[in-house]
């Protein structure tokens, strides 16, 4: 069969068959020709058709159109996406612009022009061609979508762009392996719950899943929490307790914001990767466990080994696979179904409101959106969402810059009349700086325990990393 695009023409006049077939076929277009609606009809179901040009009447002195208006009802629910184009006589005009509007790609009147006819029916066919792609991308993107969802355990995460389809692709690829995965991306952006597939689709899946923040303790803890400790091993340890590792043992351990982790502490981490062996802090004895070590971080690690503040030999051990993952605005198509997913019960999305999400750029990522609809869900008068309700634009976000500064000023001014405040000028602070944490303060009222659900955080660790960026108590 001919690769030219094919027009099937549906008309009872031989003479206007014939010349459509000559004009098209003058200009790289195979044109086939029936007679009448059953003809056309039995044609589109057993040949592929590019395009359709129909006329709008067939039994002799007939002019009223309804022929042509029942063959184009019947084109549309066989092939939806098929155009027509309609040839029509003066007296049946009104009923083709009717018919237009009804999804008819155009209307031509008898006698047409030449060049217009070509043009029209070029313009349509790869219209046409490149929506049937798009359509059969769509469809195949929908499958995988589907396999993987058939295969592994996405651990309920939304995955409707193809950046995210892909991520989550090699992250189930390489979670039957036993090799570090380092997980790097922004603040909000999903690295835990990347981390959860690669466990959940592991040869470990059965054995614990243990996390650590290592952003969210100060310097002198992190080796306690990844090693344990012995009785007496730091003043306030009033008893032996099992770090990260041994809790791990047969399963994950994974370790967000790595980046954070002291000199002796990444010396001692590798250790560990090396050798599976470590010792609990005042403790001789030697132990072994079987972990498989998932790091995040949204720090450039390459940068910080330059300036000699990450070890070069522990990043290669730790990165052995690289997932990243994509800030929110470079995967579009998950916004959307994302914010359904995060609206309470009974409440829906109005047009503008899809609108505004989609225009924002969220550099809150994730969790800013999941912050935005729990807010939304509360503030709409109505089941509707309105854009209004969202305050992602203009005035709102300037008030609530301004806001945030204010509260700012007043943390700050009240942390400086603390006593006993461990704030240090020019002390280095994790990948949470002030102005996130104050926000996110301002944001939940002052809620400890909500903006620690918003930063990601432990109700403890919020307030540890309070404590070192010297933010007062709300």
């Amino acid at each position: 069969m001919s690769d030219l695009p094919t027009v099937l023409v549906i008309d009872d006049s031989p003479a206007v068959a014939s010349a459509l077939e000559l004009l098209l076929s003058l200009h790289e277009l195979r044109a086939v020709s029936v007679a009448s609606p059953e003809e056309g009809l039995a044609l589109i179901e057993r040949e592929p058709v590019d395009l359709v040009i129909q006329d709008m009447n067939f039994t002799s002195d007939t002019t009223s159109g309804e022929e042509g208006r029942a063959l184009f009802r019947e084109i549309r629910q066989r092939r939806p996406d098929l155009p027509v184009v309609l040839l029509t006589a003066w007296t049946c005009l009104e009923s083709a612009v009717e018919l237009v509007k009804a999804g008819a790609a155009d209307y031509l009147a008898k006698p047409w022009d030449d060049r217009r006819l070509v043009a029209t029916v070029r313009n349509l066919v790869e219209l046409g061609r490149a929506r049937r792609e798009l359509h059969e991308l769509h469809e195949g993107e929908q499958r995988r979508r589907e396999e993987l969802m058939r295969r592994f355990d996405l651990r309920g995460m939304v995955v409707a762009d193809p950046a995210t389809e892909r991520l989550v692709a090699l992250a189930c690829q390489v979670a039957r392996s036993d090799v570090s995965v380092l997980i790097t991306g922004p603040n909000g952006a999903g690295k835990e719950r990347i981390a959860e597939i690669v466990q959940a689709n592991s040869a470990v899946a059965s054995g614990p899943f243990v996390t650590l923040d290592c952003g969210a303790l100060p310097s002198e803890l992190v080796e306690a929490e990844l090693f344990g400790a012995d009785q007496g091993a730091y003043t306030g340890a009033t008893r032996a307790r099992e770090g990260k590792f041994e809790a791990a043992d047969g399963g994950t351990l994974f370790l967000d914001e790595i980046g954070n982790l002291s000199p002796a502490a990444q010396m001692k981490l590798l250790r560990v990767l090396e050798t599976g062996r470590f010792q609990r802090l005042g403790s001789n004895r030697e132990q072994r466990v079987q972990v498989r070590v998932i790091s995040a971080t949204n720090a450039e690690l390459p940068v910080l080994i330059r300036e000699g503040r990450f070890r070069e030999d522990l990043y290669y051990r730790i990165n052995v696979v690289e997932l990243r993952v994509p800030a929110l605005c470079e995967r579009p198509r998950d916004i959307l179904p994302l914010a359904e997913a995060f609206l309470p019960e009974g409440k829906r999305l109005g047009a503008d409101a899809k609108a505004a999400l989609r225009r924002h750029r969220w550099p809150g990522n994730v969790r800013e959106l999941r912050n935005v609809m729990r807010r939304a869900g509360l503030l709409a008068a109505g089941e509707e969402i309105r854009a209004d309700d969202l305050a992602l634009e203009g005035g709102d976000e300037v008030a609530r810059a301004d806001a945030a500064t204010r509260v700012g000023e007043v943390v700050r001014a009240g942390e400086a009349a603390r006593p006993g405040s461990t704030a240090r000028a020019g002390e280095p602070e994790g990948e949470l700086d002030r102005a996130s944490v104050e926000q996110a303060l301002l944001r939940a009222g002052g809620v400890v325990s909500q903006a620690a659900v918003e930063l990601g955080l432990s109700r403890q660790a919020l307030y540890r990393r309070m404590e070192r960026l010297g933010i007062g108590r709300p």
